[in-house]
């Protein structure tokens, strides 16, 4: 009797945990596992700030799912659409070959993109920090202004090169801002023809505090860090218009800038769009198992599925945090050999256990199971935490010998080149137009069930 074909799309922290659970709990003879993922990494979102800024290198935050995985199938690629009523999932694999794989489950942890709005110019110069090749791209982009400011003598282009707009007051946004602040800092003493006091970073967000899942006080100390460093913040500001050398606000000020690093949210994969079921704010509605309802075998979870909170309540559904997505892949893993077993299956909940915000340097703001700390506790305590998540102890070692060779020796401010002679919009790092119609994948899924 053929074994039933178990396929997970995506291998961040919800997939990776979801296979690693289910290569433990069923027997090889139970299921065939197959995971889609378009690297063999799963990256270590939170610390994509530290590499931005040089105090990690990109492979200490990818996390190789080869070491973890021992008998999944690895696709490497993309899901591009799926059609629940076949069966079928359509990839795009990374040599834009097209293929339509079956399955029997079927397990969408898609993640999401950044969320982007209507403004001129946003999605042709602004920057995003949400892929590895992104947070690389930032760090290099960075270096080559200051590169480009001291080797000019027009007063005009050294100022562009030399303020720095970072859009989202979260906690994505604030440690961009704060570790790459840091790193031009450091950087400008190896620029004897520049005046650091020339280099400027904006912070600005349309929301009327900083970080409010922290809470007040927190929030005001994580302000009051950033302002001393010489960050300017702006609340209730967004963005009107982006242009090549210009970032203008909504409050009617035009800043000569030639750098806007977007982190002003995140929105579900498009890959949810392709499905006929109901979403919520975007993404797809589940039950409390993470059950899509509309559709037999297949479950949703992560940022791309609105997981009902069983611990808040209310109709509240979980945040899109790295927290929750790894502890709904168990559980998913959990419901599904459930499911083959023909045993009950069980709702999804966990209490947060608080948020972790690293600063750079000594600087830090924590809320660990609702304690406020900040300073060097909550330094130790953010790290120690990133140090706990990761999944191997290889990148638990890479990341803590990266931290303490910074510390000891710092930076060499190095350029690699990467893409440096090419545009870099947000939809050539994340995909985003990559996606089929409804249509287009029922096509697929006809011709896969034609062939047999």
């Amino acid at each position: 009797m053929e074994r039933p074909r178990i396929l997970i799309v995506g291998g961040g922290f919800a997939g990776l945990e979801c296979a690693r659970r289910l290569e433990r709990k069923l027997a090889p003879s139970e299921a065939e596992i197959s995971l889609i993922a378009p690297f063999s990494y799963q990256l270590y979102l939170p610390l994509l700030p530290h590499v931005a800024a040089g105090v990690l290198t990109p492979q200490s935050v990818a996390v190789s799912l080869r070491r973890t995985l021992r008998r999944t199938h690895i696709i490497p690629g993309g899901a591009i659409g799926v059609d629940p009523r076949s069966k079928v999932c359509v990839i795009r694999k990374i040599t834009d070959e097209v293929v339509a794989e079956k399955y029997d489950y079927l397990v969408l942890a898609p993640g999401s993109v950044t969320r982007t709005f209507d403004i001129p110019g946003l999605t042709d110069y602004a920057r995003g920090m949400k892929t590895l090749a992104e947070a690389t791209y930032v760090r290099d982009h960075v270096i080559a202004q200051l590169d480009l400011a001291s080797a000019t003598l027009d007063q005009h282009e050294r100022e562009s090169r030399l303020q720095f707009v970072v859009v989202g007051g979260g906690y994505a946004g604030t440690e961009t801002a704060a570790c790459l602040q840091r790193l031009t800092t450091a950087a400008s003493r190896r620029y004897p023809r520049l005046d650091p006091r020339q280099i400027k970073w904006h912070l600005i967000d349309i929301a009327p505090k900083l970080m409010p899942e922290l809470g007040d006080a927190l929030g005001t100390d994580a302000l009051q860090v950033l302002r001393a460093r010489g960050i300017e913040v702006s609340l209730g500001v967004s963005v009107a218009e982006v242009g090549a050398e210009t970032v203008k606000f909504t409050d009617g000020r035009v800043l000569p800038s030639r750098t806007l690093i977007w982190t002003a949210g995140v929105a579900a994969s498009p890959l949810i769009g392709t499905l006929d079921t109901e979403t919520v704010r975007g993404r797809i509605a589940v039950t409390a198992e993470m059950r899509v309802p509309q559709f037999e075998g297949v479950f949703a979870l992560g940022d791309a599925a609105a997981v009902p909170d069983l611990h808040k309540g209310d109709g509240a559904v979980c945040p899109p945090t790295a927290q929750h997505s790894a502890r709904q892949g168990k559980k998913v893993a959990d419901n599904l050999v459930a499911a083959l077993r023909n045993q009950p299956l069980e709702p999804y909940y966990h209490k947060d256990l608080g948020l972790v915000v690293d600063l750079g340097g000594k600087d830090a703001v924590s809320k660990p199971l609702g304690v406020e700390l900040k300073g060097v506790p909550a330094q130790l305590v953010a790290r120690g935490y990133h140090l706990m998540a990761m999944r191997t102890n290889v990148a638990k070692f890479r990341v803590g010998a990266n931290w303490l060779l910074n510390a000891a020796a710092g930076d060499d401010f190095v350029r690699t080149g990467f893409l440096a002679r090419q545009p870099a919009r947000l939809r050539d790092f994340e995909y985003t137009d990559a996606y089929l119609t409804k249509d287009q994948v029922r096509e697929h899924a006809q011709a896969l069930l034609a062939k047999g």
